[in-house]
This record gives C-alpha cells, structure tokens and sequence, in this order.
C-alpha cells in the first residue's frame, strides 16, 4: 500500500499575539507594503465581500488543494482558531469553485477571520451580502469535487505570494499581505508614519499649500 495518504495534515503553527493583530486591522494594507519594497503581495485576487471599516488580519493556516476539489478546505476549517485566516493554494484553476456562500457562512461562524483561495468561488451574490472576508481568483457556477488530494498547514503560492503557515496575513479592498509575525511590530511603527506623513499632505493639499519642489529632484534623479 502506498504511503501517501489523499490529506497530509500538520498541526496549525501558534496564533499571533492579538494586541498586534488588533493594531494591523486599524492600518491600511497599502501602509504596511510601503515599507516592505512595494514588490511583495498577492496579485490576481479579488476580495468578494462587503467592505468594512477595518483591515482583514490574522494567523494563516495553508492548504493546498487539486483545482477545482474542497475537499482539504472541508478538512481544514477544523485546523482554524477564531481569528485565524485560512488560505487554500488551488492552483489559481477556475474551472471549478472550491466553496460558496453556504461554506463561508460556515466559517464565519466558526470565528475564521476570513478565506483567500487561489481559485474560484460561487454565490457571489450571497457573499457580497456579508462583511465576512472572502478572497479568491475568480467565479463560476459550477460546483467543487470531493476527492483530494491535498496538504493542510505547509508553505503555499497565493497570487506569486508565498505564505508559510504563522504568517500574518492582512487583506482590504487593495489586496493582501503575509507578514512574518517576527516584522509585524516594526512593520506597524512605520506603517503609522506613512499614515502621518499622508495626513499631512492631504491637510496641504486642502489648503492650496502642497509644495510640489520634490518632483524636480526626483525628475534629476532618474535623468541618465
């Protein structure tokens, strides 16, 4: 008999301390990628849900599954904490929809800070309806199998993002972030800096006073 089985399951990694959890969902994702070379995020997704007053930011729990099957998401929702943010790596396939609005019901239920799958979805409209956070590639009708195979908690490719299970992943209407939890409290400083300096030239643009000298270094700059 061979000795690969159809779900390969390891153990969820700790959750992220929740005072920093807390401090992100009140930063913009767009705040935290500055100060991360603005060459780091998953492109291609989507957020379906009904946008709210806060960041999506919690500990991932990966998986990855054969396109178009849920099984490993089924088996996965039971590896997520409340607060928790699973991720499914279906391959970006869109043949197929991994999960619909009755599954995402069920995990917001469960206390799941949200769902990212590099995939499709159905029930569109039932889940723009909600607040609770879904993320995927894209939409069809057509429904998910349920054979595997799959892995649950090992390093996935979101969008050309890598995520390792621990990762904090953040998410708003402009995209998503992983954050090794060990950068997030340096991450959050500067990220409250970005904020202020954006403050501040928003407050002078509004009052006819944004001085704009810094285009011509930046025009000298980048002249060969």
């Amino acid at each position: 008999m061979s000795s690969y089985k159809v779900l390969r399951k390891n153990p969820s990694a700790p959750q992220v301390d929740a005072a920093v959890l807390a401090a992100l969902k009140e930063l913009p994702v767009a705040a935290v990628s500055d100060n991360m070379h603005r060459s780091v995020g998953a492109t291609g997704l989507q957020p379906y849900h009904r946008p709210g007053d806060k960041s999506m930011a919690g500990t991932a729990v990966t998986a990855r599954s054969r396109g178009g099957d849920n099984l490993t998401f089924l088996r996965a929702l039971e590896f997520c904490r409340p607060g928790d943010v699973l991720l499914i790596d279906a391959g970006g396939d869109i043949a197929n929809a991994v999960i619909g609005g009755i599954l995402t019901l069920a995990a917001a239920k469960m206390g799941v800070a949200g769902i990212v799958i590099d995939g499709a979805i159905r029930d569109v409209a039932e889940i723009r309806s909600r607040d609770f956070p879904v993320y995927a590639r894209g939409v069809t009708h057509r429904g998910p199998y349920k054979d595997g195979p799959g892995e649950i908690n090992v390093p996935i490719s979101i969008g050309g993002m890598v995520v390792n299970p621990g990762d904090i992943l953040m998410g708003d209407q402009d995209g998503l972030l992983a954050i090794p939890p060990e950068d997030a409290a340096e991450l959050i400083v500067k990220a409250r800096g970005v904020l202020e300096a954006e403050a501040r030239t928003i407050q002078a643009i509004e009052e006819g006073r944004w001085d704009r000298s810094f285009i011509d270094g930046l025009e000298a700059r980048s002249n060969n």
